[in-house]
């Protein structure tokens, strides 16, 4: 994912003149020597970006993390031809196919109309996941209010500013429990099981994570109501992803690089593994 510190990276690194740098999708910036760089949709989190390097007429395009599933806060994955595509495999696996966000939506609000005495406790990236799991409720009618966790607020009310509008939220802190029965909570997964979470109506403990269709993950997190729920492309997406772009090489890393440079060997195409240090698991 682009970054405002990649962008001052690339600033550094390049000579890139104040104010030269891209605000905008789709607007292409020198980076001297022929180079130009220009920032496209990746469908990860409200302003995600591909970066799209070009030079002499060779098109490279590094993906970091993207998805390609519908995503009501932020734009979609840009599908790109180029000769070089450098694609994450975080989910590159055949086990990894994520169902579509409407039926895990689906779940959690029945496990809301089961359960009117208990809260739902919904452990969510802050970044993305919490916003994205949130539209969603919107969307499939949840007008209810929607307590927040402390650490979860800010970014929420950033992505508000920044034109998602996510409805009634609340500061879970200082409610009297009895007012959150039946109420969703959302909270940093590190919380789902500590002192904070004990001030809740038996909280039926849910996670939004494409790691909860592994069940040992499940088991470690002491999860009730896994829902698999991911910002990363599935194994399906990935490779649809590649025969999409139809580039002469891929370069596969952060993830699964194996078996998604078998499929790509299985399919007649150019790819090889970058085993970067440093990119293990995250929390998605």
């Amino acid at each position: 994912m682009a970054t405002p510190a990649t962008l001052a990276i690339m600033a550094v690194r390049y000579g890139v003149a104040d104010g030269a740098l891209p605000a905008e999708y789709h607007e292409p910036v020198a980076l001297g020597g022929g180079v130009t760089a220009t920032f496209l949709p990746a469908g990860h989190v409200l302003g995600s970006a591909q970066i799209l390097l070009e030079h002499a007429g060779e098109r490279i395009i590094v993906t970091g993390d993207y998805k390609r599933s519908p995503d009501p806060t932020c734009q979609p994955f840009a599908v790109t031809p180029c000769d070089l595509f450098i694609t994450e495999a975080t989910f590159g696996l055949p086990v990894f196919r994520h169902p579509p966000i409407g039926e895990e939506i689906a779940r959690l609000l029945a496990a809301c109309s089961a359960n009117p005495e208990r809260c739902i406790l919904v452990g969510a990236y802050a970044l993305g996941k919490a916003q994205r799991v949130i539209a969603e409720l919107r969307n499939a009618g949840w007008h209810d209010p929607i307590y927040l966790h402390g650490a979860m607020e800010t970014m929420c009310r950033l992505y508000e500013e920044l034109g998602v509008p996510l409805g009634d939220l609340r500061p879970a802190a200082g409610v009297p429990k009895a007012d959150l029965a039946g109420a969703i909570v959302i909270c940093p997964p590190s919380a789902l099981n500590d002192r904070w979470s004990r001030r809740l109506p038996d909280p039926v403990t849910a996670m939004a994570s494409g790691w909860m269709r592994v069940r040992q993950r499940v088991r470690q997190r002491g999860v009730e109501l896994p829902l698999v729920i991911s910002d990363h492309a599935d194994w399906d997406e990935l490779t649809a992803t590649i025969a999409d772009v139809n580039p002469a090489e891929t370069w596969i890393t952060h993830g699964r690089e194996e078996a998604l440079l078998r499929w790509c060997e299985i399919h007649q195409r150019r790819a090889r593994a970058l085993a970067l240090t440093g990119y293990e698991d995250e929390d998605d």
